[in-house]
């Protein structure tokens, strides 16, 4: 292997967004929270050029840490019910960690999570389970501190460029641990604006070492061509909403993939249905492909792990795939860089969807709030059937009674 150049991480991500084609200046964070790292870079793009102008960190402070969270939990709550620490057993915590590392990457898509480890521990020479139902929420609320630590390397980082967050143009997302929901939030909230994510955050690296590689040996020719996606692409999903994967004006080649689930038990198949467009309900834009994925196990609701992936390539070619994570069953379809609409057609899909912004956010509103009280319903009565003859009367009536109204509301599509 021959080394051409060496060239910094920051750099690297920027490269792999196509920011040094942006054709403007601009000042850019790159936030990188890796398994036991985190680094907070500061860069400014001036003609083409980057400079890092400042760099901050904590190397005591990753995904690791996040998954210690869980693993100290686990343990804690075992030791709450059968007064043994499963700390003190190597076999034992071994299991932990790859429980609470599962957990992990399951709760940054899904609302809980079952931890469940057969014969963790024999106690009396009796084989002891350990199953807990991690909730998103509980789960933000054990690494809250974290989350917070994450934000002290940004203002340390801004105060050394002399910076604040109202000078900050882009920020990208880089390592594996940028994807828990609440550390995505955070940075929004910290930098007052959404951050990239159109790139994997844990290829982003090593995609931009790679582009200029490919500039550096002269393979790479056509990299100031890269184009944008006209209208955005996604799926349509529970109640007939468009849920965008990839928005418009998106510069391309780019990947993205999301989670989702089953809306019914024990459901078999899935359909995916592929649309372009920026209306916010599925009937109001343009379908562009359809398949299904069959072979689903029969699971409750809420339960099968579906990941949709989109992949564009540089001729602006859509490859979207389908993967059951359990069984590891695939299906994809292909879809060509013709989008078969004009210039002229694609602005007025534009101006429509601008036009007709409040209806369609409206109409959005009342589908997710039948969908949540759908699965608001379906986890109470599951709770009820699971825990109903451990909680007391006057507690479990009053509950009860909210459910049978909220039933009510939601066969009504009455819901305020």
């Amino acid at each position: 292997m021959k080394v051409e150049r060496i060239i910094n991480e920051p750099t690297a991500a920027a490269l792999a967004y196509g920011l040094d084609k942006s054709g403007k200046d601009m000042k850019i964070v790159v936030f990188d929270f890796g398994g036991g790292t985190h680094d907070v870079s500061i860069l400014e793009l001036g003609d083409g050029v980057f400079e890092v102008l400042s760099t901050d960190g904590d190397t005591h402070l990753g995904g690791d840490d996040v998954d210690q969270k869980i693993i100290d939990w686990l343990a804690d709550e075992f030791k709450k019910d059968e007064g043994l620490d499963l700390k003190k057993d190597p076999m034992a915590l071994q299991r932990l960690k790859e429980a609470a590392e599962k957990a992990k990457i399951e709760l940054s898509s899904s609302a809980s999570t079952e931890i469940n480890l057969p014969y963790i521990m024999p106690v009396d020479g009796v084989p002891k389970h350990l199953v807990r139902s991690l909730t998103k929420a509980k789960f933000e609320q054990l690494i809250d501190d974290l989350v917070k630590r994450t934000i002290d390397p940004c203002k340390s980082a801004l105060k050394s460029a002399g910076l604040s967050t109202s000078d900050i143009d882009e920020v990208i997302l880089v390592g594996g641990s940028t994807r828990i929901p609440a550390i995505q939030e955070a940075v929004q909230q910290f930098f007052g604006k959404a951050p990239s994510k159109g790139v994997n955050p844990d290829e982003v690296v090593s995609l931009g070492a790679a582009i200029q590689g490919g500039v550096l040996t002269g393979e790479v020719k056509d990299v100031l061509l890269l184009d944008v996606t006209p209208l955005s692409l996604g799926i349509e999903t529970m109640g007939g909403v468009f849920t965008k994967l990839i928005d418009s004006n998106t510069t391309i080649p780019t990947q993205k993939s999301q989670v989702f689930s089953t809306a019914a038990d024990n459901q078999p198949s899935v359909e995916i249905h592929v649309l372009q467009g920026e209306r916010s309900m599925a009937a109001d834009n343009k379908t562009i492909g359809r398949f299904h994925l069959d072979g689903i196990p029969p699971s409750p609701r809420g339960v099968p792990q579906i990941e949709v992936a989109f992949d564009i390539d540089a001729n602006g070619i859509i490859n979207v795939k389908a993967i059951d994570k359990a069984t590891n069953k695939e299906q994809s379809i292909r879809i060509e860089a013709s989008s078969g609409l004009s210039e002229e057609e694609i602005e007025k899909m534009k101006k429509e969807a601008e036009a007709n912004a409040d209806a369609d956010n409206k109409k959005k509103e009342e589908v997710e709030k039948v969908n949540a009280a759908d699965s608001l319903i379906f986890q109470t009565e599951k709770q009820l059937k699971e825990y109903g003859e451990k909680i007391p009367d006057e507690k479990k009536k009053p509950i009860e009674e909210a459910l049978a109204e909220l039933k009510t509301a939601h066969a009504s599509k009455d819901l305020v």
